[in-house]
């Protein structure tokens, strides 16, 4: 028991590893022609090499090819065209052979590939005998070229030869060991500087041996063009006794190759290649009816990404052996493909010219698909229900038995049929324009009814009960059928699911529920709120995935989706649980049939998947593919007046110096990624120029026109039909700016500039020597006349300040004068309030008064008059206010003249704004005699009774 659990684990272990090193038997590999229409050369293509850059290089008729994935090129040795062998050194040297001539090319600093002669190390007539050069080997230190008659040893510039000892056919380098074949002494050893012969192989005189490979150690393959296959080993040399054999013995060999150390790669002069495990057992067949645009194979080669090259006798060949997609094409006819099913053995698949079958238990090989009799026209689906096979398709609802067709249940047009929930017996059909029901009867399956009230129909639907869910277009249609599904009780259509989600994307069935799509958002339709909720669980599993069309579940509950003309998978690994597969499945861009997706999983390792073009076979159960990073390559630098390329051995990294005139630059750049080179897409940006990456493309060419001086860096990368990205592939250059923006026109602008400056400044020295004898006179003139002139200023300044210094003694005393009048008007109120005590304190009786008090009553009348007596302010203040107003006065005199100086003084009274009372005081006359003073000063000042006087005298002053 812990035994077997053991095995299982061990199985479960290492089966994926075991997967992945498989050439598989069902389909064909993706095979892509390459004519020499597209890479520009001749016919027969006798050796392929890569170097360390991704290159591949083609020895071919016309010369050397060179193919980077996107651009061929070719390069001739001497001017001779055919070239018959090649192989790429470590450093990047080409070693090439053809008529009469060998050596290596290497490129130049340009990095473009020049031819260097070795051979001109020989003497002419060695080198006139040496015919074609077979093959080259990197054998220790030293590289061989080996022609019929010898072989040429060149190391250190240095050419040894060793002659055959009859006639040499080819030779073979394998795991460290150079062998050749001389038509009379069997297979020879060249070692330690010598040919050895081998003992046993004698067998192998007067054929000729194209191949050499070891299966296993010591233990080798040789493939000769018209005996067949041996094995050698032990000294022994014996038939291969095999299906292979039977193959090579019928269509001759060219050649043949190990692959993954488990394949053999075996080339046919009549029918292209054979795949074949290490005993012998035929697994693939490659020839021109499955791809090949040429049956004879001259060599075959295995790329480093373990692809494979075939050269042809009339073209190039890449066969995708390292995909795990294989194909049924055009060898088989199938047409497009719609759907297909597995059912008791038999392989069904329903294309655009009908229903064809193949048996599921023998191996698929060339024109084994049969059509079924009664099916031939364009069949949408053929599917499994209850056990029976029904075919949907335009001659009707067909159904099929043991690879045949049994009977025409309704010969209307239909896209599908499908069992309908809680209805075991019945099935609901999709006509071209409506649905009917099918029933399951004692008989079989007959047609029950068609649907009235529907004429909408289409191949994406789903039912649920007594409700049929149609898209069409971009709408949704809910059908809601009577109990007896015989009748439509309504319609309702949905244009969307949510406000915030517009537009439909698909309708499928999920876990047996049925699912809504848009822009990767689920939803389920909730009844009781007949509306759509979004179901968050679906919608997460799909939320790194790319932007969803359609999506189909499979019978072991994985979900295939479609996306951009691409498909993915999300294998079920539990409930929720899915591991996210798109890179094995990348090939198929651009070949899925549009919205008719086709998956058909039979098991985890058979799935069949419908193509515009046949039937493509994938191995589900392969979990964890690896998918290697794109390389983005820059091939060449073109400016006008040269071209630099890259890959060939050249520093990509170092700057280059453009002039100005330069300034128009192109660049092409490639992937050495040769598997689905068409969905292959390229981003660029300019530094110092493009602000952002370019948008993906498949374009390989990018040219930029008037670029100003400065530093530039373009950068590029590439990204697969998986969207893995590479890294940036940078290169750097500049651009000088014009001669007269150069750096050195600069300085010579400023040199003219000082010289101009030099040259004013001395003119202008020379015109003030000359004027400055003029300059003096002028000047001494000047300064005589600003002399007089400040003399004259000074005098004036001095009568100005003597007379400021009146005018401000006149501002002083005038200011003493008002502060005097002011004071004198203080005490001439004083005056009149002690008089006024004087004149109470007389009306006080004395007589009641003791002796002591009238004494000290009659002191203090005294005192009291004689401060009034004693007060001379009075007398002054008609001198201060004539000094105060004295311009008020003049001014008053000059305009009247006949004004009295008694009238003066009452304009001055006036004009302080005296009342009546004071004036009559100041003037010692009666109130009224002010009045009348007042009424002949009006007079004599000859205003009017409209006129005020005060306001007069203010005009005055």
């Amino acid at each position: 028991m812990k035994l077997n659990r053991l095995l299982t684990f061990l199985i479960i272990i290492y089966s994926p590893i075991a997967i992945i090193g498989q050439v598989k038997k069902i389909g064909l590999p993706l095979i892509k022609n390459y004519s020499r229409i597209e890479y520009k050369g001749g016919t027969q293509n006798w050796t392929i090499d890569q170097d360390k850059t991704g290159n591949l290089y083609f020895a071919n008729n016309e010369g050397i090819l060179q193919f980077d994935g996107s651009i061929w090129n070719k390069y001739k040795a001497k001017n001779l065209d055919a070239i018959k062998c090649l192989k790429v050194d470590p450093s990047g040297k080409i070693y090439v052979g053809c008529y009469n001539e060998f050596g290596f090319f290497k490129s130049n600093s340009k990095g473009k590939l020049e031819y260097f002669s070795i051979s001109k190390y020989l003497d002419k007539k060695k080198r006139n005998s040496m015919d074609f050069i077979w093959r080259i080997h990197l054998f220790n230190d030293e590289v061989v070229f080996q022609s019929f008659d010898a072989i040429y040893i060149y190391k250190n510039n240095k050419i040894k030869i060793i002659n055959a000892p009859k006639k040499f056919q080819f030779s073979f380098l394998i795991n460290g060991r150079l062998f050749i074949q001389d038509f009379n002494y069997g297979l020879l050893e060249y070692k330690d500087g010598i040919i050895k012969m081998l003992k046993g192989t004698d067998k192998l005189n007067n054929s000729e041996v194209w191949g050499m490979a070891e299966m296993s150690k010591n233990k080798f393959l040789i493939a000769t063009l018209d005996k067949g296959l041996f094995l050698f080993e032990n000294n022994q040399i014996k038939p291969w006794n095999t299906e292979a054999n039977i193959f090579i013995l019928k269509n001759g060999s060219l050649g043949c190759i190990l692959y993954k150390k488990k394949y053999l790669i075996i080339n046919s002069v009549l029918e292209g290649i054979i795949v074949s495990d290490l005993n012998g057992n035929i697994i693939q067949h490659i020839n021109r009816n499955k791809g090949l645009q040429n049956n004879t194979v001259l060599t075959s080669f295995i790329d480093n990404e373990n692809n494979l090259w075939l050269g042809l006798d009339n073209g190039i060949a890449y066969v995708n052996e390292n995909s795990f997609l294989t194909y049924y094409g055009n060898s088989n006819n199938l047409g497009t493909v719609y759907s297909s099913v597995a059912h008791k053995g038999i392989l069904y698949v329903a294309t655009n010219q009908g229903v064809f079958t193949h048996p599921w238990s023998t191996d698929f090989k060339e024109n084994s698909f049969k059509l079924i009799e009664g099916t031939t026209s364009q069949a949408w689906n053929v599917q499994i229900l209850n056990d029976e096979i029904l075919c949907s398709s335009n001659r009707g609802a067909l159904l099929l038995q043991n690879g045949k067709m049994v009977r025409n249940l309704d010969p209307k047009g239909y896209f599908g049929i499908k069992t309908i929930p809680n209805h075991p017996n019945l099935y609901l059909g999709a006509l071209y324009n409506g649905f009917s029901i099918f029933e399951k009867t004692k008989n079989g399956i007959v047609f029950r009814n068609t649907i009235q009230g529907v004429n909408k129909s289409s191949n994406t639907f789903e039912i649920d009960n007594d409700i049929i869910w149609l898209k069409k277009y971009e709408f949704i249609y809910q059908i809601k059928l009577s109990p007896d599904l015989r009748n439509v009780k309504s319609i309702h259509v949905f244009r969307r699911f949510s406000k915030t989600n517009p537009g439909i994307g698909s309708l499928q069935k999920i876990n047996n529920k049925i699912y809504f799509q848009s822009n990767t958002i689920f939803y389920n339709f909730n009844s009781e709120k007949n509306t759509f909720i979004e179901d968050k669980s679906i919608t997460d599993l799909f939320k790194s995935t790319p932007k969803v069309k359609e999506i189909t579940e499979d019978k072991n509950g994985n979900l295939w989706y479609i996306f951009n003309k691409s498909v993915g998978v999300l294998i079920k690994k539990g409930p929720y649980k899915y591991i996210d597969i798109i890179a094995p499945l990348s090939n198929l861009s651009g070949n899925l049939v549009p919205d008719f997706s086709s998956i058909n999983t039979i098991d985890s390792r058979n799935t069949f998947i419908g193509l515009i073009d046949g039937l493509a076979h994938y191995d589900s159960s392969i979990e964890n593919s690896k998918v290697d990073k794109p390389k983005a390559c820059i091939r060449s630098f073109s400016y006008p007046s040269d071209t630099i390329y890259f890959g060939n051995g050249i520093n990509q990294n170092k700057e280059f110096k453009l002039p100005y005139a330069s300034n128009q630059v192109k660049f092409t750049f490639s992937s050495p990624s040769y598997e689905n080179l068409e969905n292959l897409e390229f981003s660029y940006q300019l530094e110092n120029f493009d602000k952002n990456w370019s948008n993906w493309s498949n374009n390989t060419i990018k040219e930029y026109t008037n670029l100003k001086e400065g530093n530039y860096k373009l950068n590029v990368k590439v990204r697969n039909n998986a969207s893995v990205q590479s890294d940036v592939s940078s290169i750097s250059f500049r651009i000088y700016p014009p001669w007269y923006r150069h750096s050195l026109a600069y300085l010579f602008y400023l040199l003219i500039v000082v010289a101009i400056v030099y040259y004013i400044r001395f003119r202008i020295k020379i015109k003030i020597r000359k004027n400055k004898y003029f300059e003096k006179l002028e000047q001494r003139r000047l300064y005589l006349e600003k002399e007089t002139k400040i003399k004259q200023e000074q005098y004036e300044l001095e009568k100005e300040i003597e007379k400021l210094e009146n005018e401000k003694l006149q501002i002083k005393i005038l200011s003493k004068d008002k502060e005097l009048v002011n004071n004198t008007l203080q005490v001439v109120k004083k005056n009149k309030t002690l008089n006024g005590i004087i004149q109470k304190l007389k009306d006080i009786d004395t007589n009641s008064f003791d002796e002591n008090t009238k004494a000290q009553f009659t002191k203090l009348n005294r005192s009291i008059t004689k401060e009034v007596n004693t007060d001379k302010s009075w007398k002054g203040l008609e001198k201060h206010l004539k000094n105060v107003h004295f311009d008020f006065l003049k001014k008053l005199k000059e305009k009247h003249p006949t004004i009295s100086p008694r009238e003066m003084d009452l304009s001055t009274y006036l004009l302080m704004n005296m009342s009546t009372k004071e004036i009559a005081e100041f003037m010692n006359i009666s109130t009224g005699g002010v009045e009348l003073a007042r009424y002949r000063l009006r007079k004599k000042l000859e205003l009017n009774q409209k006129e005020n006087l005060i306001g007069y005298l203010m005009s005055i002053k």
